[in-house]
């Protein structure tokens, strides 16, 4: 796609326009973009990625939020009839009028950083009626999202993104494949979403403050860190040491604590 088309990266809509034609490539490889998916792009920029991902799947939804790139993106794909913009704020976009149980979403974005992990906990939340996402982040959010128990970079967004999806960090992509160039490096990752959850919590939104209760002051022992929660006896109970730090548990250890918590409560 060539254009005159000029458009200045803006910082407050944490605006950095990939532009490696070898890592824009290997991300639609990564996709596998097919003809029947219902696929969604958030944030299309300049089109970088939409160019290949319509190449192989002409029906595509993209949500963008700087209107001042809407007229460009109409112009350029304006050969597509299944080409659909919705200007928008994705963290306010109703992604469910997209998806059906027929046609689950499967959602594709080089994610701003400062929006990423509240857009991606909503994401998580559609369950089946997403298939499979893809995003570029900041390497340290995808590093966060994929690691082990035991790690430094266990924590939060470990346990929730992984209590939902089985996570894969995919690649680097680094700073001179943007413009402007971001101060850090960037990852690819790809989250698929459970249908047969391998561990089920009776209330999610109690795992998570068990989480993040437990997170909060990481050096603390789970008996301190979760005594608003459940006692030392209680966690020995379920087999977990009361004296362990929080980066040691599992997201089953968790679900075994928040579910006991929603017991005791009810």
């Amino acid at each position: 796609m060539t254009s005159p088309f000029h458009h200045t990266a803006r910082k407050r809509f944490g605006q950095n326009f990939l532009h490696d034609l070898g890592i824009i490539s290997r991300i639609v490889n990564s996709v596998a973009p097919t003809p029947g998916d219902n696929i969604v792009e958030i944030g299309p920029g300049k089109g970088a990625i939409t160019e290949l991902l319509l190449a192989r799947c002409p029906k595509l939804n993209v949500v963008e939020l700087d209107r001042d790139l809407v007229p460009f993106l109409l112009a350029s794909f304006a050969k597509y009839p299944e080409f659909k913009l919705h200007q928008a704020d994705a963290l306010k976009f109703d992604f469910l009028s997209l998806a059906s149980a027929a046609e689950p979403l499967r959602i594709v974005g080089n994610l701003p950083y400062n929006i990423s992990t509240p857009l991606i906990f909503y994401l998580l939340r559609l369950g089946s009626l997403v298939k499979d996402m893809h995003f570029m982040l900041q390497k340290e959010v995808v590093e966060r999202m994929a690691a082990d128990p035991g790690s430094k970079a266990y924590g939060k967004l470990s346990v929730m993104t992984q209590y939902f999806c089985n996570v894969q960090s995919l690649f680097l992509v680094p700073p001179e494949c943007f413009v402007p160039r971001p101060k850090v490096e960037s990852a690819v990752v790809r989250l698929e979403p459970y249908s047969d959850f391998p561990v089920v919590a009776s209330d999610v939104s109690v795992l998570e403050k068990v989480v993040n209760s437990a997170f909060q002051q990481r050096r603390k022992t789970l008996r301190n860190a979760l005594k608003q929660w459940c006692d030392g006896a209680q966690l020995e109970a379920l087999g977990i040491d009361p004296n362990a730090r929080p980066e040691s548990l599992t997201v089953a250890d968790f679900v075994s604590i928040a579910n006991a918590c929603y017991v005791n409560e009810h």
